[in-house]
């Protein structure tokens, strides 16, 4: 099996690990079931396809059972408790402390990287702004954004980007990107932090609608749509995100870091009305 910081979902690694038991053994899901306490023969089954959710008061059995202590005891109850919290706050909290834990015991989280860049409108700023201002200092760079950042904060910023290797220094001293852009990863808590960037971008776009027209690109449109409308739109929006992309990727220089915004939302309840 892989080592249980390879795993974000904990279904996942009950189904690996009783794979792996059935292929040295002649494991079960019933002998399974028992050794964690549970009645009925094919619970952690279901659990494993979805269709039970394990408790956080049962995960601490499971856990035992399948013989993890210490460290990985710890880190598969937070990858429960991350699966069934409520809200993005409990999420990132969950996320947050396995991180931590894993940071204590040296060892890197899938996700970690992902999950800092998009926590902060700081880290996308500033990967756009640093390659253009060559031999610029912190203060500098903090100086030439529009949203208040420190110059430690800007310095702790281009400190992660080359950790990361979002950003890296030339022969001169000089930041260039690794690469020109940046898709979002398919790790499941890239979403979560990612609607915080998001409410921080939408923040950002009403404190701009002061700026000159000349300065700033804002138009909206209230539509009444089908579902299948709707994809289409969805569709064409996604085209559109990436021609603009190909666009600004085209050039090696810049003369101002722009966010753009694209939002499609319901207004209204699904109206239920009935078709011919």
């Amino acid at each position: 099996m892989k080592e249980i910081v390879e795993y974000t979902d904990y279904r996942k690694f009950i189904q690996d690990y009783y794979d792996e038991r059935k292929r040295c053994s002649a494991f079960s899901w019933h002998a399974f079931a028992q050794k964690a306490g549970f009645s009925s023969d094919v619970y952690l089954k279901y659990v494993s396809e979805g269709k039970k959710n394990l408790s956080i008061a049962s995960a601490g059995s499971v856990a035992t059972a399948m013989g993890l202590v210490g460290f990985e005891y710890d880190y598969f109850i937070l990858m429960v408790s991350y699966a069934h919290a409520k809200s993005d706050t409990a999420k990132r909290a969950a996320f947050e402390e396995r991180c931590a834990l894993a940071q204590v015991h040296k060892v890197r989280v899938l996700g970690k990287e992902e999950f800092d860049y998009y926590k902060s409108w700081k880290n996308s700023v500033i990967r756009e702004l640093a390659p253009h201002m060559p031999g610029a200092k912190p203060l500098e760079m903090a100086h030439a954004c529009k949203q208040k950042i420190t110059a430690t904060e800007v310095s702790e910023t281009l400190d992660f980007l080359v950790k990361a290797k979002l950003l890296k220094k030339d022969r001169n001293g000089n930041y260039v990107q690794t690469d020109k852009a940046i898709v979002m990863g398919d790790v499941d808590v890239v979403p979560v932090v990612a609607r915080d960037l998001q409410r921080q971008m939408g923040e950002f776009a009403i404190q701009s609608l002061p700026l000159p027209l000349s300065e700033r690109v804002m138009s909206g449109y209230t539509l009444g749509l089908t579902d299948r409308a709707y994809e289409r739109i969805k569709k064409e929006m996604k085209d559109f995100y990436r021609r603009v992309v190909a666009i600004a990727t085209e050039e090696d220089e810049a003369d101002r870091v722009y966010r753009l915004n694209l939002q499609l939302f319901p207004m209204s309840e699904r109206l239920g009305k009935k078709r011919n």
